[in-house]
């Protein structure tokens, strides 16, 4: 008879048991681990964070090539003058949604730090805000001591522009990409192309990555 007593309460003590570990264990303050920390790396090194796609160490060692090959064009080295260029948008047809601006920009920042006004870049993409700085000049609004008569905006002599390319292969066994990067200076008043570079990397991966 003792026995049946005990089988007849021993569920529900153990229930409020239960219950009795897992209220403690929610007001003790205990917290899950936080995660990875952020780890700081140099932009042309390769990360534990990779993929197959366009990734920073590309973009580092695709536009040192393309500036340095630049400074040794002799339309830029021994040029009468300084010629100025245009930035023209690089085409992406790869299949990753990459920042295709960010190329020329490198590019650019690079030849303005390193070529010691060998060559000038000219603002174009600012041209709503220059054009009406000109205007306000143009009327009396504003003056300016380097410039007291607004003159025409200078032309170019080169547009700068590129193009990627790639070709993806997958299979059970992973994904391979194959990435084409070339680059061109185009003579604005002939339409020659007077130079031209390209790189290309190729790289296989067990899992695809997501860019944005």
């Amino acid at each position: 008879m003792k026995e049946l007593m005990f089988q007849k309460y021993r569920l529900p003590f153990a229930v409020l048991a239960l219950a009795g570990v897992i209220s403690g264990c929610a007001s003790s303050g205990v917290k899950n681990p936080s995660g990875t920390p952020v780890t700081e790396m140099r932009p042309d090194e390769r990360g534990f964070v990779a993929g197959t796609g366009i990734e920073s160490q590309d973009i580092v060692a695709v536009t040192d090539k393309m500036f340095r090959s630049i400074l040794a064009l002799p339309q830029i080295a021994n040029a009468q003058g300084v010629p100025r260029i245009v930035l023209d948008p690089v085409i992406n047809e790869t299949r990753f949604p990459i920042n295709k601006d960010i190329f020329l920009a490198r590019i650019q920042v690079e030849l303005n730090s390193r070529a010691h006004g060998k060559v000038i870049f000219l603002a174009r993409e600012r041209m709503a805000a220059l054009e009406r700085e000109r205007q306000l000049k143009q009327s009396g609004q504003v003056t300016s001591s380097t410039d007291p008569t607004p003159v025409e905006f200078k032309g170019a002599d080169f547009f700068l522009t590129g193009k990627l390319l790639g070709s993806t292969t997958r299979t059970s066994a992973g994904t391979s990409d194959y990435i084409l990067y070339t680059f061109e200076l185009i003579d604005v008043r002939t339409s020659e192309i007077v130079w031209q570079d390209s790189a290309e990397i190729k790289k296989q991966g067990l899992e695809d990555a997501a860019y944005r």
